[in-house]
């Protein structure tokens, strides 16, 4: 039979062991103001739903058949591209890369499109500027969110992303 004193030892011992599980192994520190990952909390939660390729054309963006080179497919929301407002939680474009078969492609990024006739200047995300595409008659923005880009995480181009054969 165990003493008093000894139960209450090893009953704290027990309890301390649960509170160290249960406690992260690094305090959380906040994120500073120049973190563009923390600013892109809102569209990875929003854009984490078509991680799965089939879910793409339910939320509105059309499938398409041309893969970009260092770009991907472009699955294109008509209705958010049409509004010039940019918002983090609304890309107007998916990025895919995979096989030409729609099922098998996977997200990679996510883009911002503003029409060049909606506004005399180019807009602005995440302390970035938008590149003029005056080719397609846009202002966009890249960020390679679910594929690391190494030339930049909003770089136009990701040299990782390929193209099917």
């Amino acid at each position: 039979m165990f003493s008093r004193p000894l139960k209450a030892a090893v009953a704290a011992a027990i309890a301390g062991a649960f509170s160290l599980t249960a406690a992260p192994a690094q305090a959380v520190q906040a994120a500073p103001a120049d973190d563009p990952w923390a600013a892109l909390v809102p569209t990875h939660a929003a854009t984490g739903k078509y991680a799965y390729e089939p879910f793409a054309p339910q939320g509105g963006y059309a499938r398409t058949t041309l893969c970009v080179p260092h770009m991907g497919y472009h699955y294109v929301n008509a209705q958010l591209r049409d509004d010039p407002a940019v918002d983090p939680a609304k890309p107007e474009v998916l990025l895919y890369e995979g096989g030409s078969n729609a099922g098998t492609r996977k997200l990679v990024g996510v883009e911002w499109i503003v029409p060049i006739s909606a506004t005399a200047t180019a807009p602005t995300l995440f302390g970035r500027t938008f590149f003029k595409d005056t080719a397609l008659g846009v202002y966009s923005l890249h960020a390679w969110i679910y594929k690391t880009n190494p030339n930049g995480l909003f770089e136009a181009y990701n040299p990782r992303v390929t193209c099917p054969a």
